[in-house]
C-alpha cells in the first residue's frame, strides 16, 4: 500500500516536492546511468579516507550523512503498517551490511574487481528460476569472468573476494527490497527511514573502529561529500527509476557497473587492471546484459 502522496508521510517544506519533481523529470535510463557514475566516483573518493578512519569509519560517516541529509529533506511518517515496516527494516539492515562488505573488500582488493565480483549478485537475481541453456550459458560467462580476475594478480586477497561476494549477496536483496520499498511507500520516505536503519546497523562499529578520528572537521567533509555521492543521489535515482521500469530493464542499464568501476579506479586511484582483468570485466558486463535480455518477465 502506497503511502498517501496527497499528505501522510510527505515532507514538510517544498524542497523535498521539488527534489521528488526533478527527479520525476528524468528519463529512468539517465537516472540509472548517472547513479552508477556517482555511486563509483564517491567509492574512490570514500577509499582515499581508509588511512585516516579505516573502512568501517569510512561507511560509518558515509551512511550517518546520508541518513542525516534524507531524513531532513523527506522528514517521513513513522506511521506505517507492519508489512511496511518489515520492507523497511529489511531494506536498511541489508544496505548496512551491502556497505560494510563492500568497504572491507575495497580495503583489499582494486574498485574494479571489487565491483565485478559483487555483481554476481544483480546476475543472479536476473537468472532467479531460470531453467533455459541459454542462462546457463550466462552463468558460464560470469564463473569464468570471476576466475579470469585472479589471472596473473597475486595481490587479490581472499579475503577482499569473500567480502566482495557478501556484498554482491547483499546487492541481489538490495534489488529485490528496493522494488518492494518502491511499492510500499512513496517519493524518498521509505529510502530515508531505510537509511537511519542501515546508520543504526553501521555507526557503532564507525565508532568502536575509529573513535574521535571521525570527529576531524576534514573528515566530517569528506564523510559528507561521500554520502552524497554514494548514497543519497546513487540511491534516490535508482529507487525513482525501479518505480518506472521493469527490474529487468533496470539490470541491463546496471550492467555498466564493472565497466564503471574499474575505469574510475584507474584515473582516480590509479588502479591499473591488466589485460585479464579487462577481458574479465567484459565477460561479467556481457553476461549480465544477455541474463536481463533474454530472462523471462517477471513482471507487468
Amino acid at each position: 500500500m502506497h503511502v498517501d502522496r496527497a499528505g501522510r508521510g510527505l515532507p514538510r517544506f517544498g524542497f523535498a516536492a521539488l527534489a521528488g519533481r526533478t527527479l520525476g523529470a528524468i528519463p529512468p535510463p539517465a537516472q540509472v546511468l548517472f547513479g552508477i557514475l556517482s555511486v563509483q566516483v564517491g567509492a574512490a573518493v570514500a577509499k582515499q579516507l581508509f588511512g585516516a578512519v579505516g573502512s568501517v569509519g569510512t561507511v560509518a560517516l558515509r551512511i550517518f550523512f546520508a541518513a542525516a541529509v534524507l531524513l531532513l529533506i523527506w522528514r517521513p511518517s513513522l506511521r506505517m503498517d507492519r508489512r511496511t515496516w518489515s520492507v523497511v527494516l529489511g531494506f536498511g539492515v541489508v544496505l548496512g551490511v551491502m556497505n560494510l562488505c563492500f568497504y572491507l573488500a575495497l580495503s583489499h582488493i582494486p574498485l574494479g574487481v571489487a565491483v565485478t565480483i559483487e555483481f554476481i549478485g544483480p546476475l543472479t537475481v536476473a537468472l532467479i528460476g531460470s531453467r533455459r541453456l541459454v542462462d546457463g550459458l550466462w552463468v558460464l560467462l560470469a564463473a569464468g569472468g570471476v576466475v579470469l580476475l585472479t589471472e596473473g594478480r597475486g595481490d587479490l586477497h581472499l579475503v577482499g573476494i569473500l567480502l566482495a561476494l557478501a556484498a554482491g549477496a547483499c546487492w541481489g536483496l538490495y534489488i529485490l527490497l528496493g522494488g518492494a520499498l518502491g511499492r510500499h511507500t512513496s517519493e524518498g520516505t521509505g529510502l530515508a527511514v531505510g537509511m537511519g536503519v542501515a546508520a543504526l546497523v553501521t555507526v557503532p562499529f564507525g565508532v568502536i573502529n575509529s573513535g574521535t578520528a571521525l570527529f576531524s572537521p576534514s573528515i566530517l567533509i569528506l564523510g559528507a561529500l561521500v554520502a552524497l555521492l554514494s548514497s543519497v543521489v546513487p540511491y534516490s535515482l535508482e529507487l525513482e527509476a525501479l518505480r518506472r521500469i521493469p527490474p529487468r530493464v533496470f539490470g541491463i542499464l546496471m550492467s555498466m557497473e564493472p565497466a564503471v568501476a574499474a575505469v574510475v579506479g584507474l584515473f582516480v586511484l590509479h588502479e591499473n587492471l591488466g589485460v585479464w582483468q579487462w577481458v574479465a570485466i567484459l565477460c561479467v558486463v556481457g553476461a549480465s546484459v544477455g541474463a536481463t535480455r533474454t530472462a523471462k518477465p517477471r513482471d507487468k
